[in-house]
């Protein structure tokens, strides 16, 4: 068995605001601890209407504070846009108020745009460049004997596990460079997923924090009783997607039946392609999908991730999924 965790965009539903989101991801963290998921990540976003959980940090003391067990954590933090003494001490301070529960993935492109990365105040033209050296000077914030002048509190000693996060093979070769675990974003961005595990397990140097390579990978599941209901709820998603490629980003809408029948060829092949790596259907064929998708890439865990628009209906779905978790072993 591996474990499955779940990332959450918090998402705002149509007709729906964030303060419902907030509520919707509190409540799908507690069930989620309930049903054995291992970790429960949140991603920054910014500028979208459909996503709430653009501070991240701050959603995640909220995810923390209403658990007790699963482990918490950024998936990701886009540094680029922070300073690293500033995450230092966000996560540092989330570790000490949940001790061996936070978890930071960092990400090294803005999740925004380009006026809304310029909006966060970050120098563009070369915070993409000094990823490696942002992810070096944080990690030393949380040492137990940073090297820094300036000390991160709370934050030094802290220890949070970090993640590389990326969709190319340039963070497998970080994460292996530096001895630490890696998630590939192959729910929305899978083209390069087998070659950046590959490269990132052949060249993986064992570190303090990681001694063997640990391969996480994004994987969309739509799950319902039946394989015609599973494919309404996935349409939701769909239409997101198509609607953010096309400069359209808006709240996530409501499931529409047949959806894609009404779309052309060019947005049939973009959802082909961003998601490919997805189970859509009734419990034994979310299984049959599962399975194939672990013994083809080898993965050490799963990230779920379920954008469904009713959240009764994206309870069921992971709920479904926590059950097959077994059956996949």
């Amino acid at each position: 068995m591996i474990p499955f965790s779940i990332l959450d965009l918090s998402p705002i539903a149509q007709g729906s605001d964030a303060a419902q989101s907030f509520r919707n991801t509190l409540d799908l963290a507690q069930h989620a601890e309930r049903w054995g998921y291992q970790r429960y990540w949140l991603a920054e976003h910014h500028g979208m209407p459909g996503i709430a959980s653009a501070a991240t940090a701050v959603l995640l003391g909220h995810v923390a504070g209403g658990t007790s067990t699963i482990r918490v954590g950024a998936g990701g933090i886009m540094l680029p846009n922070h300073s690293p003494l500033v995450v230092a001490e966000q996560f540092g301070t989330l570790a000490a108020l949940y001790p061996g529960r936070i978890d930071l993935g960092l990400g090294r492109a803005p999740g925004s745009d380009q006026a809304t990365a310029r909006a966060l105040r970050r120098n563009l033209s070369s915070d993409s460049d000094a990823f490696p050296q942002d992810v070096v000077e944080l990690m030393d914030y949380l040492s137990d004997h940073p090297r820094q002048p300036v000390q991160a509190v709370p934050g030094r000693g802290a220890k949070v596990p970090v993640w590389i996060l990326g969709s190319s093979t340039f963070g497998a070769q970080l994460a292996a460079a530096l001895g630490l675990p890696f998630a590939f974003a192959s729910h929305f961005a899978p083209a390069q997923m087998l070659q950046a595990i590959d490269i990132y397990r052949d060249s993986f140097q064992p570190s303090a924090q990681l001694a063997k390579p640990h391969v996480m990978l994004g994987f969309n599941v739509f799950a319902a009783d039946t394989d015609d209901e599973a494919w309404l709820l996935a349409s939701s998603a769909q239409q997101a997607f198509v609607n953010l490629r096309s400069g359209r980003p808006a709240p996530l809408p409501p499931p529409v039946p047949c959806y894609l029948d009404h779309i052309g060829p060019q947005e049939r092949a973009l959802l082909n392609n961003v998601l490919a790596c997805s189970a859509i259907g009734a419990p034994d064929t979310v299984h049959a999908a599962l399975h194939d998708f672990i013994a083809r890439t080898g993965a050490d865990e799963l990230m779920v991730t379920s954008q469904v628009f009713d959240h009764k209906a994206r309870l069921k779905s992971y709920e479904i999924t926590a059950a097959l978790q077994t059956a996949t072993a």
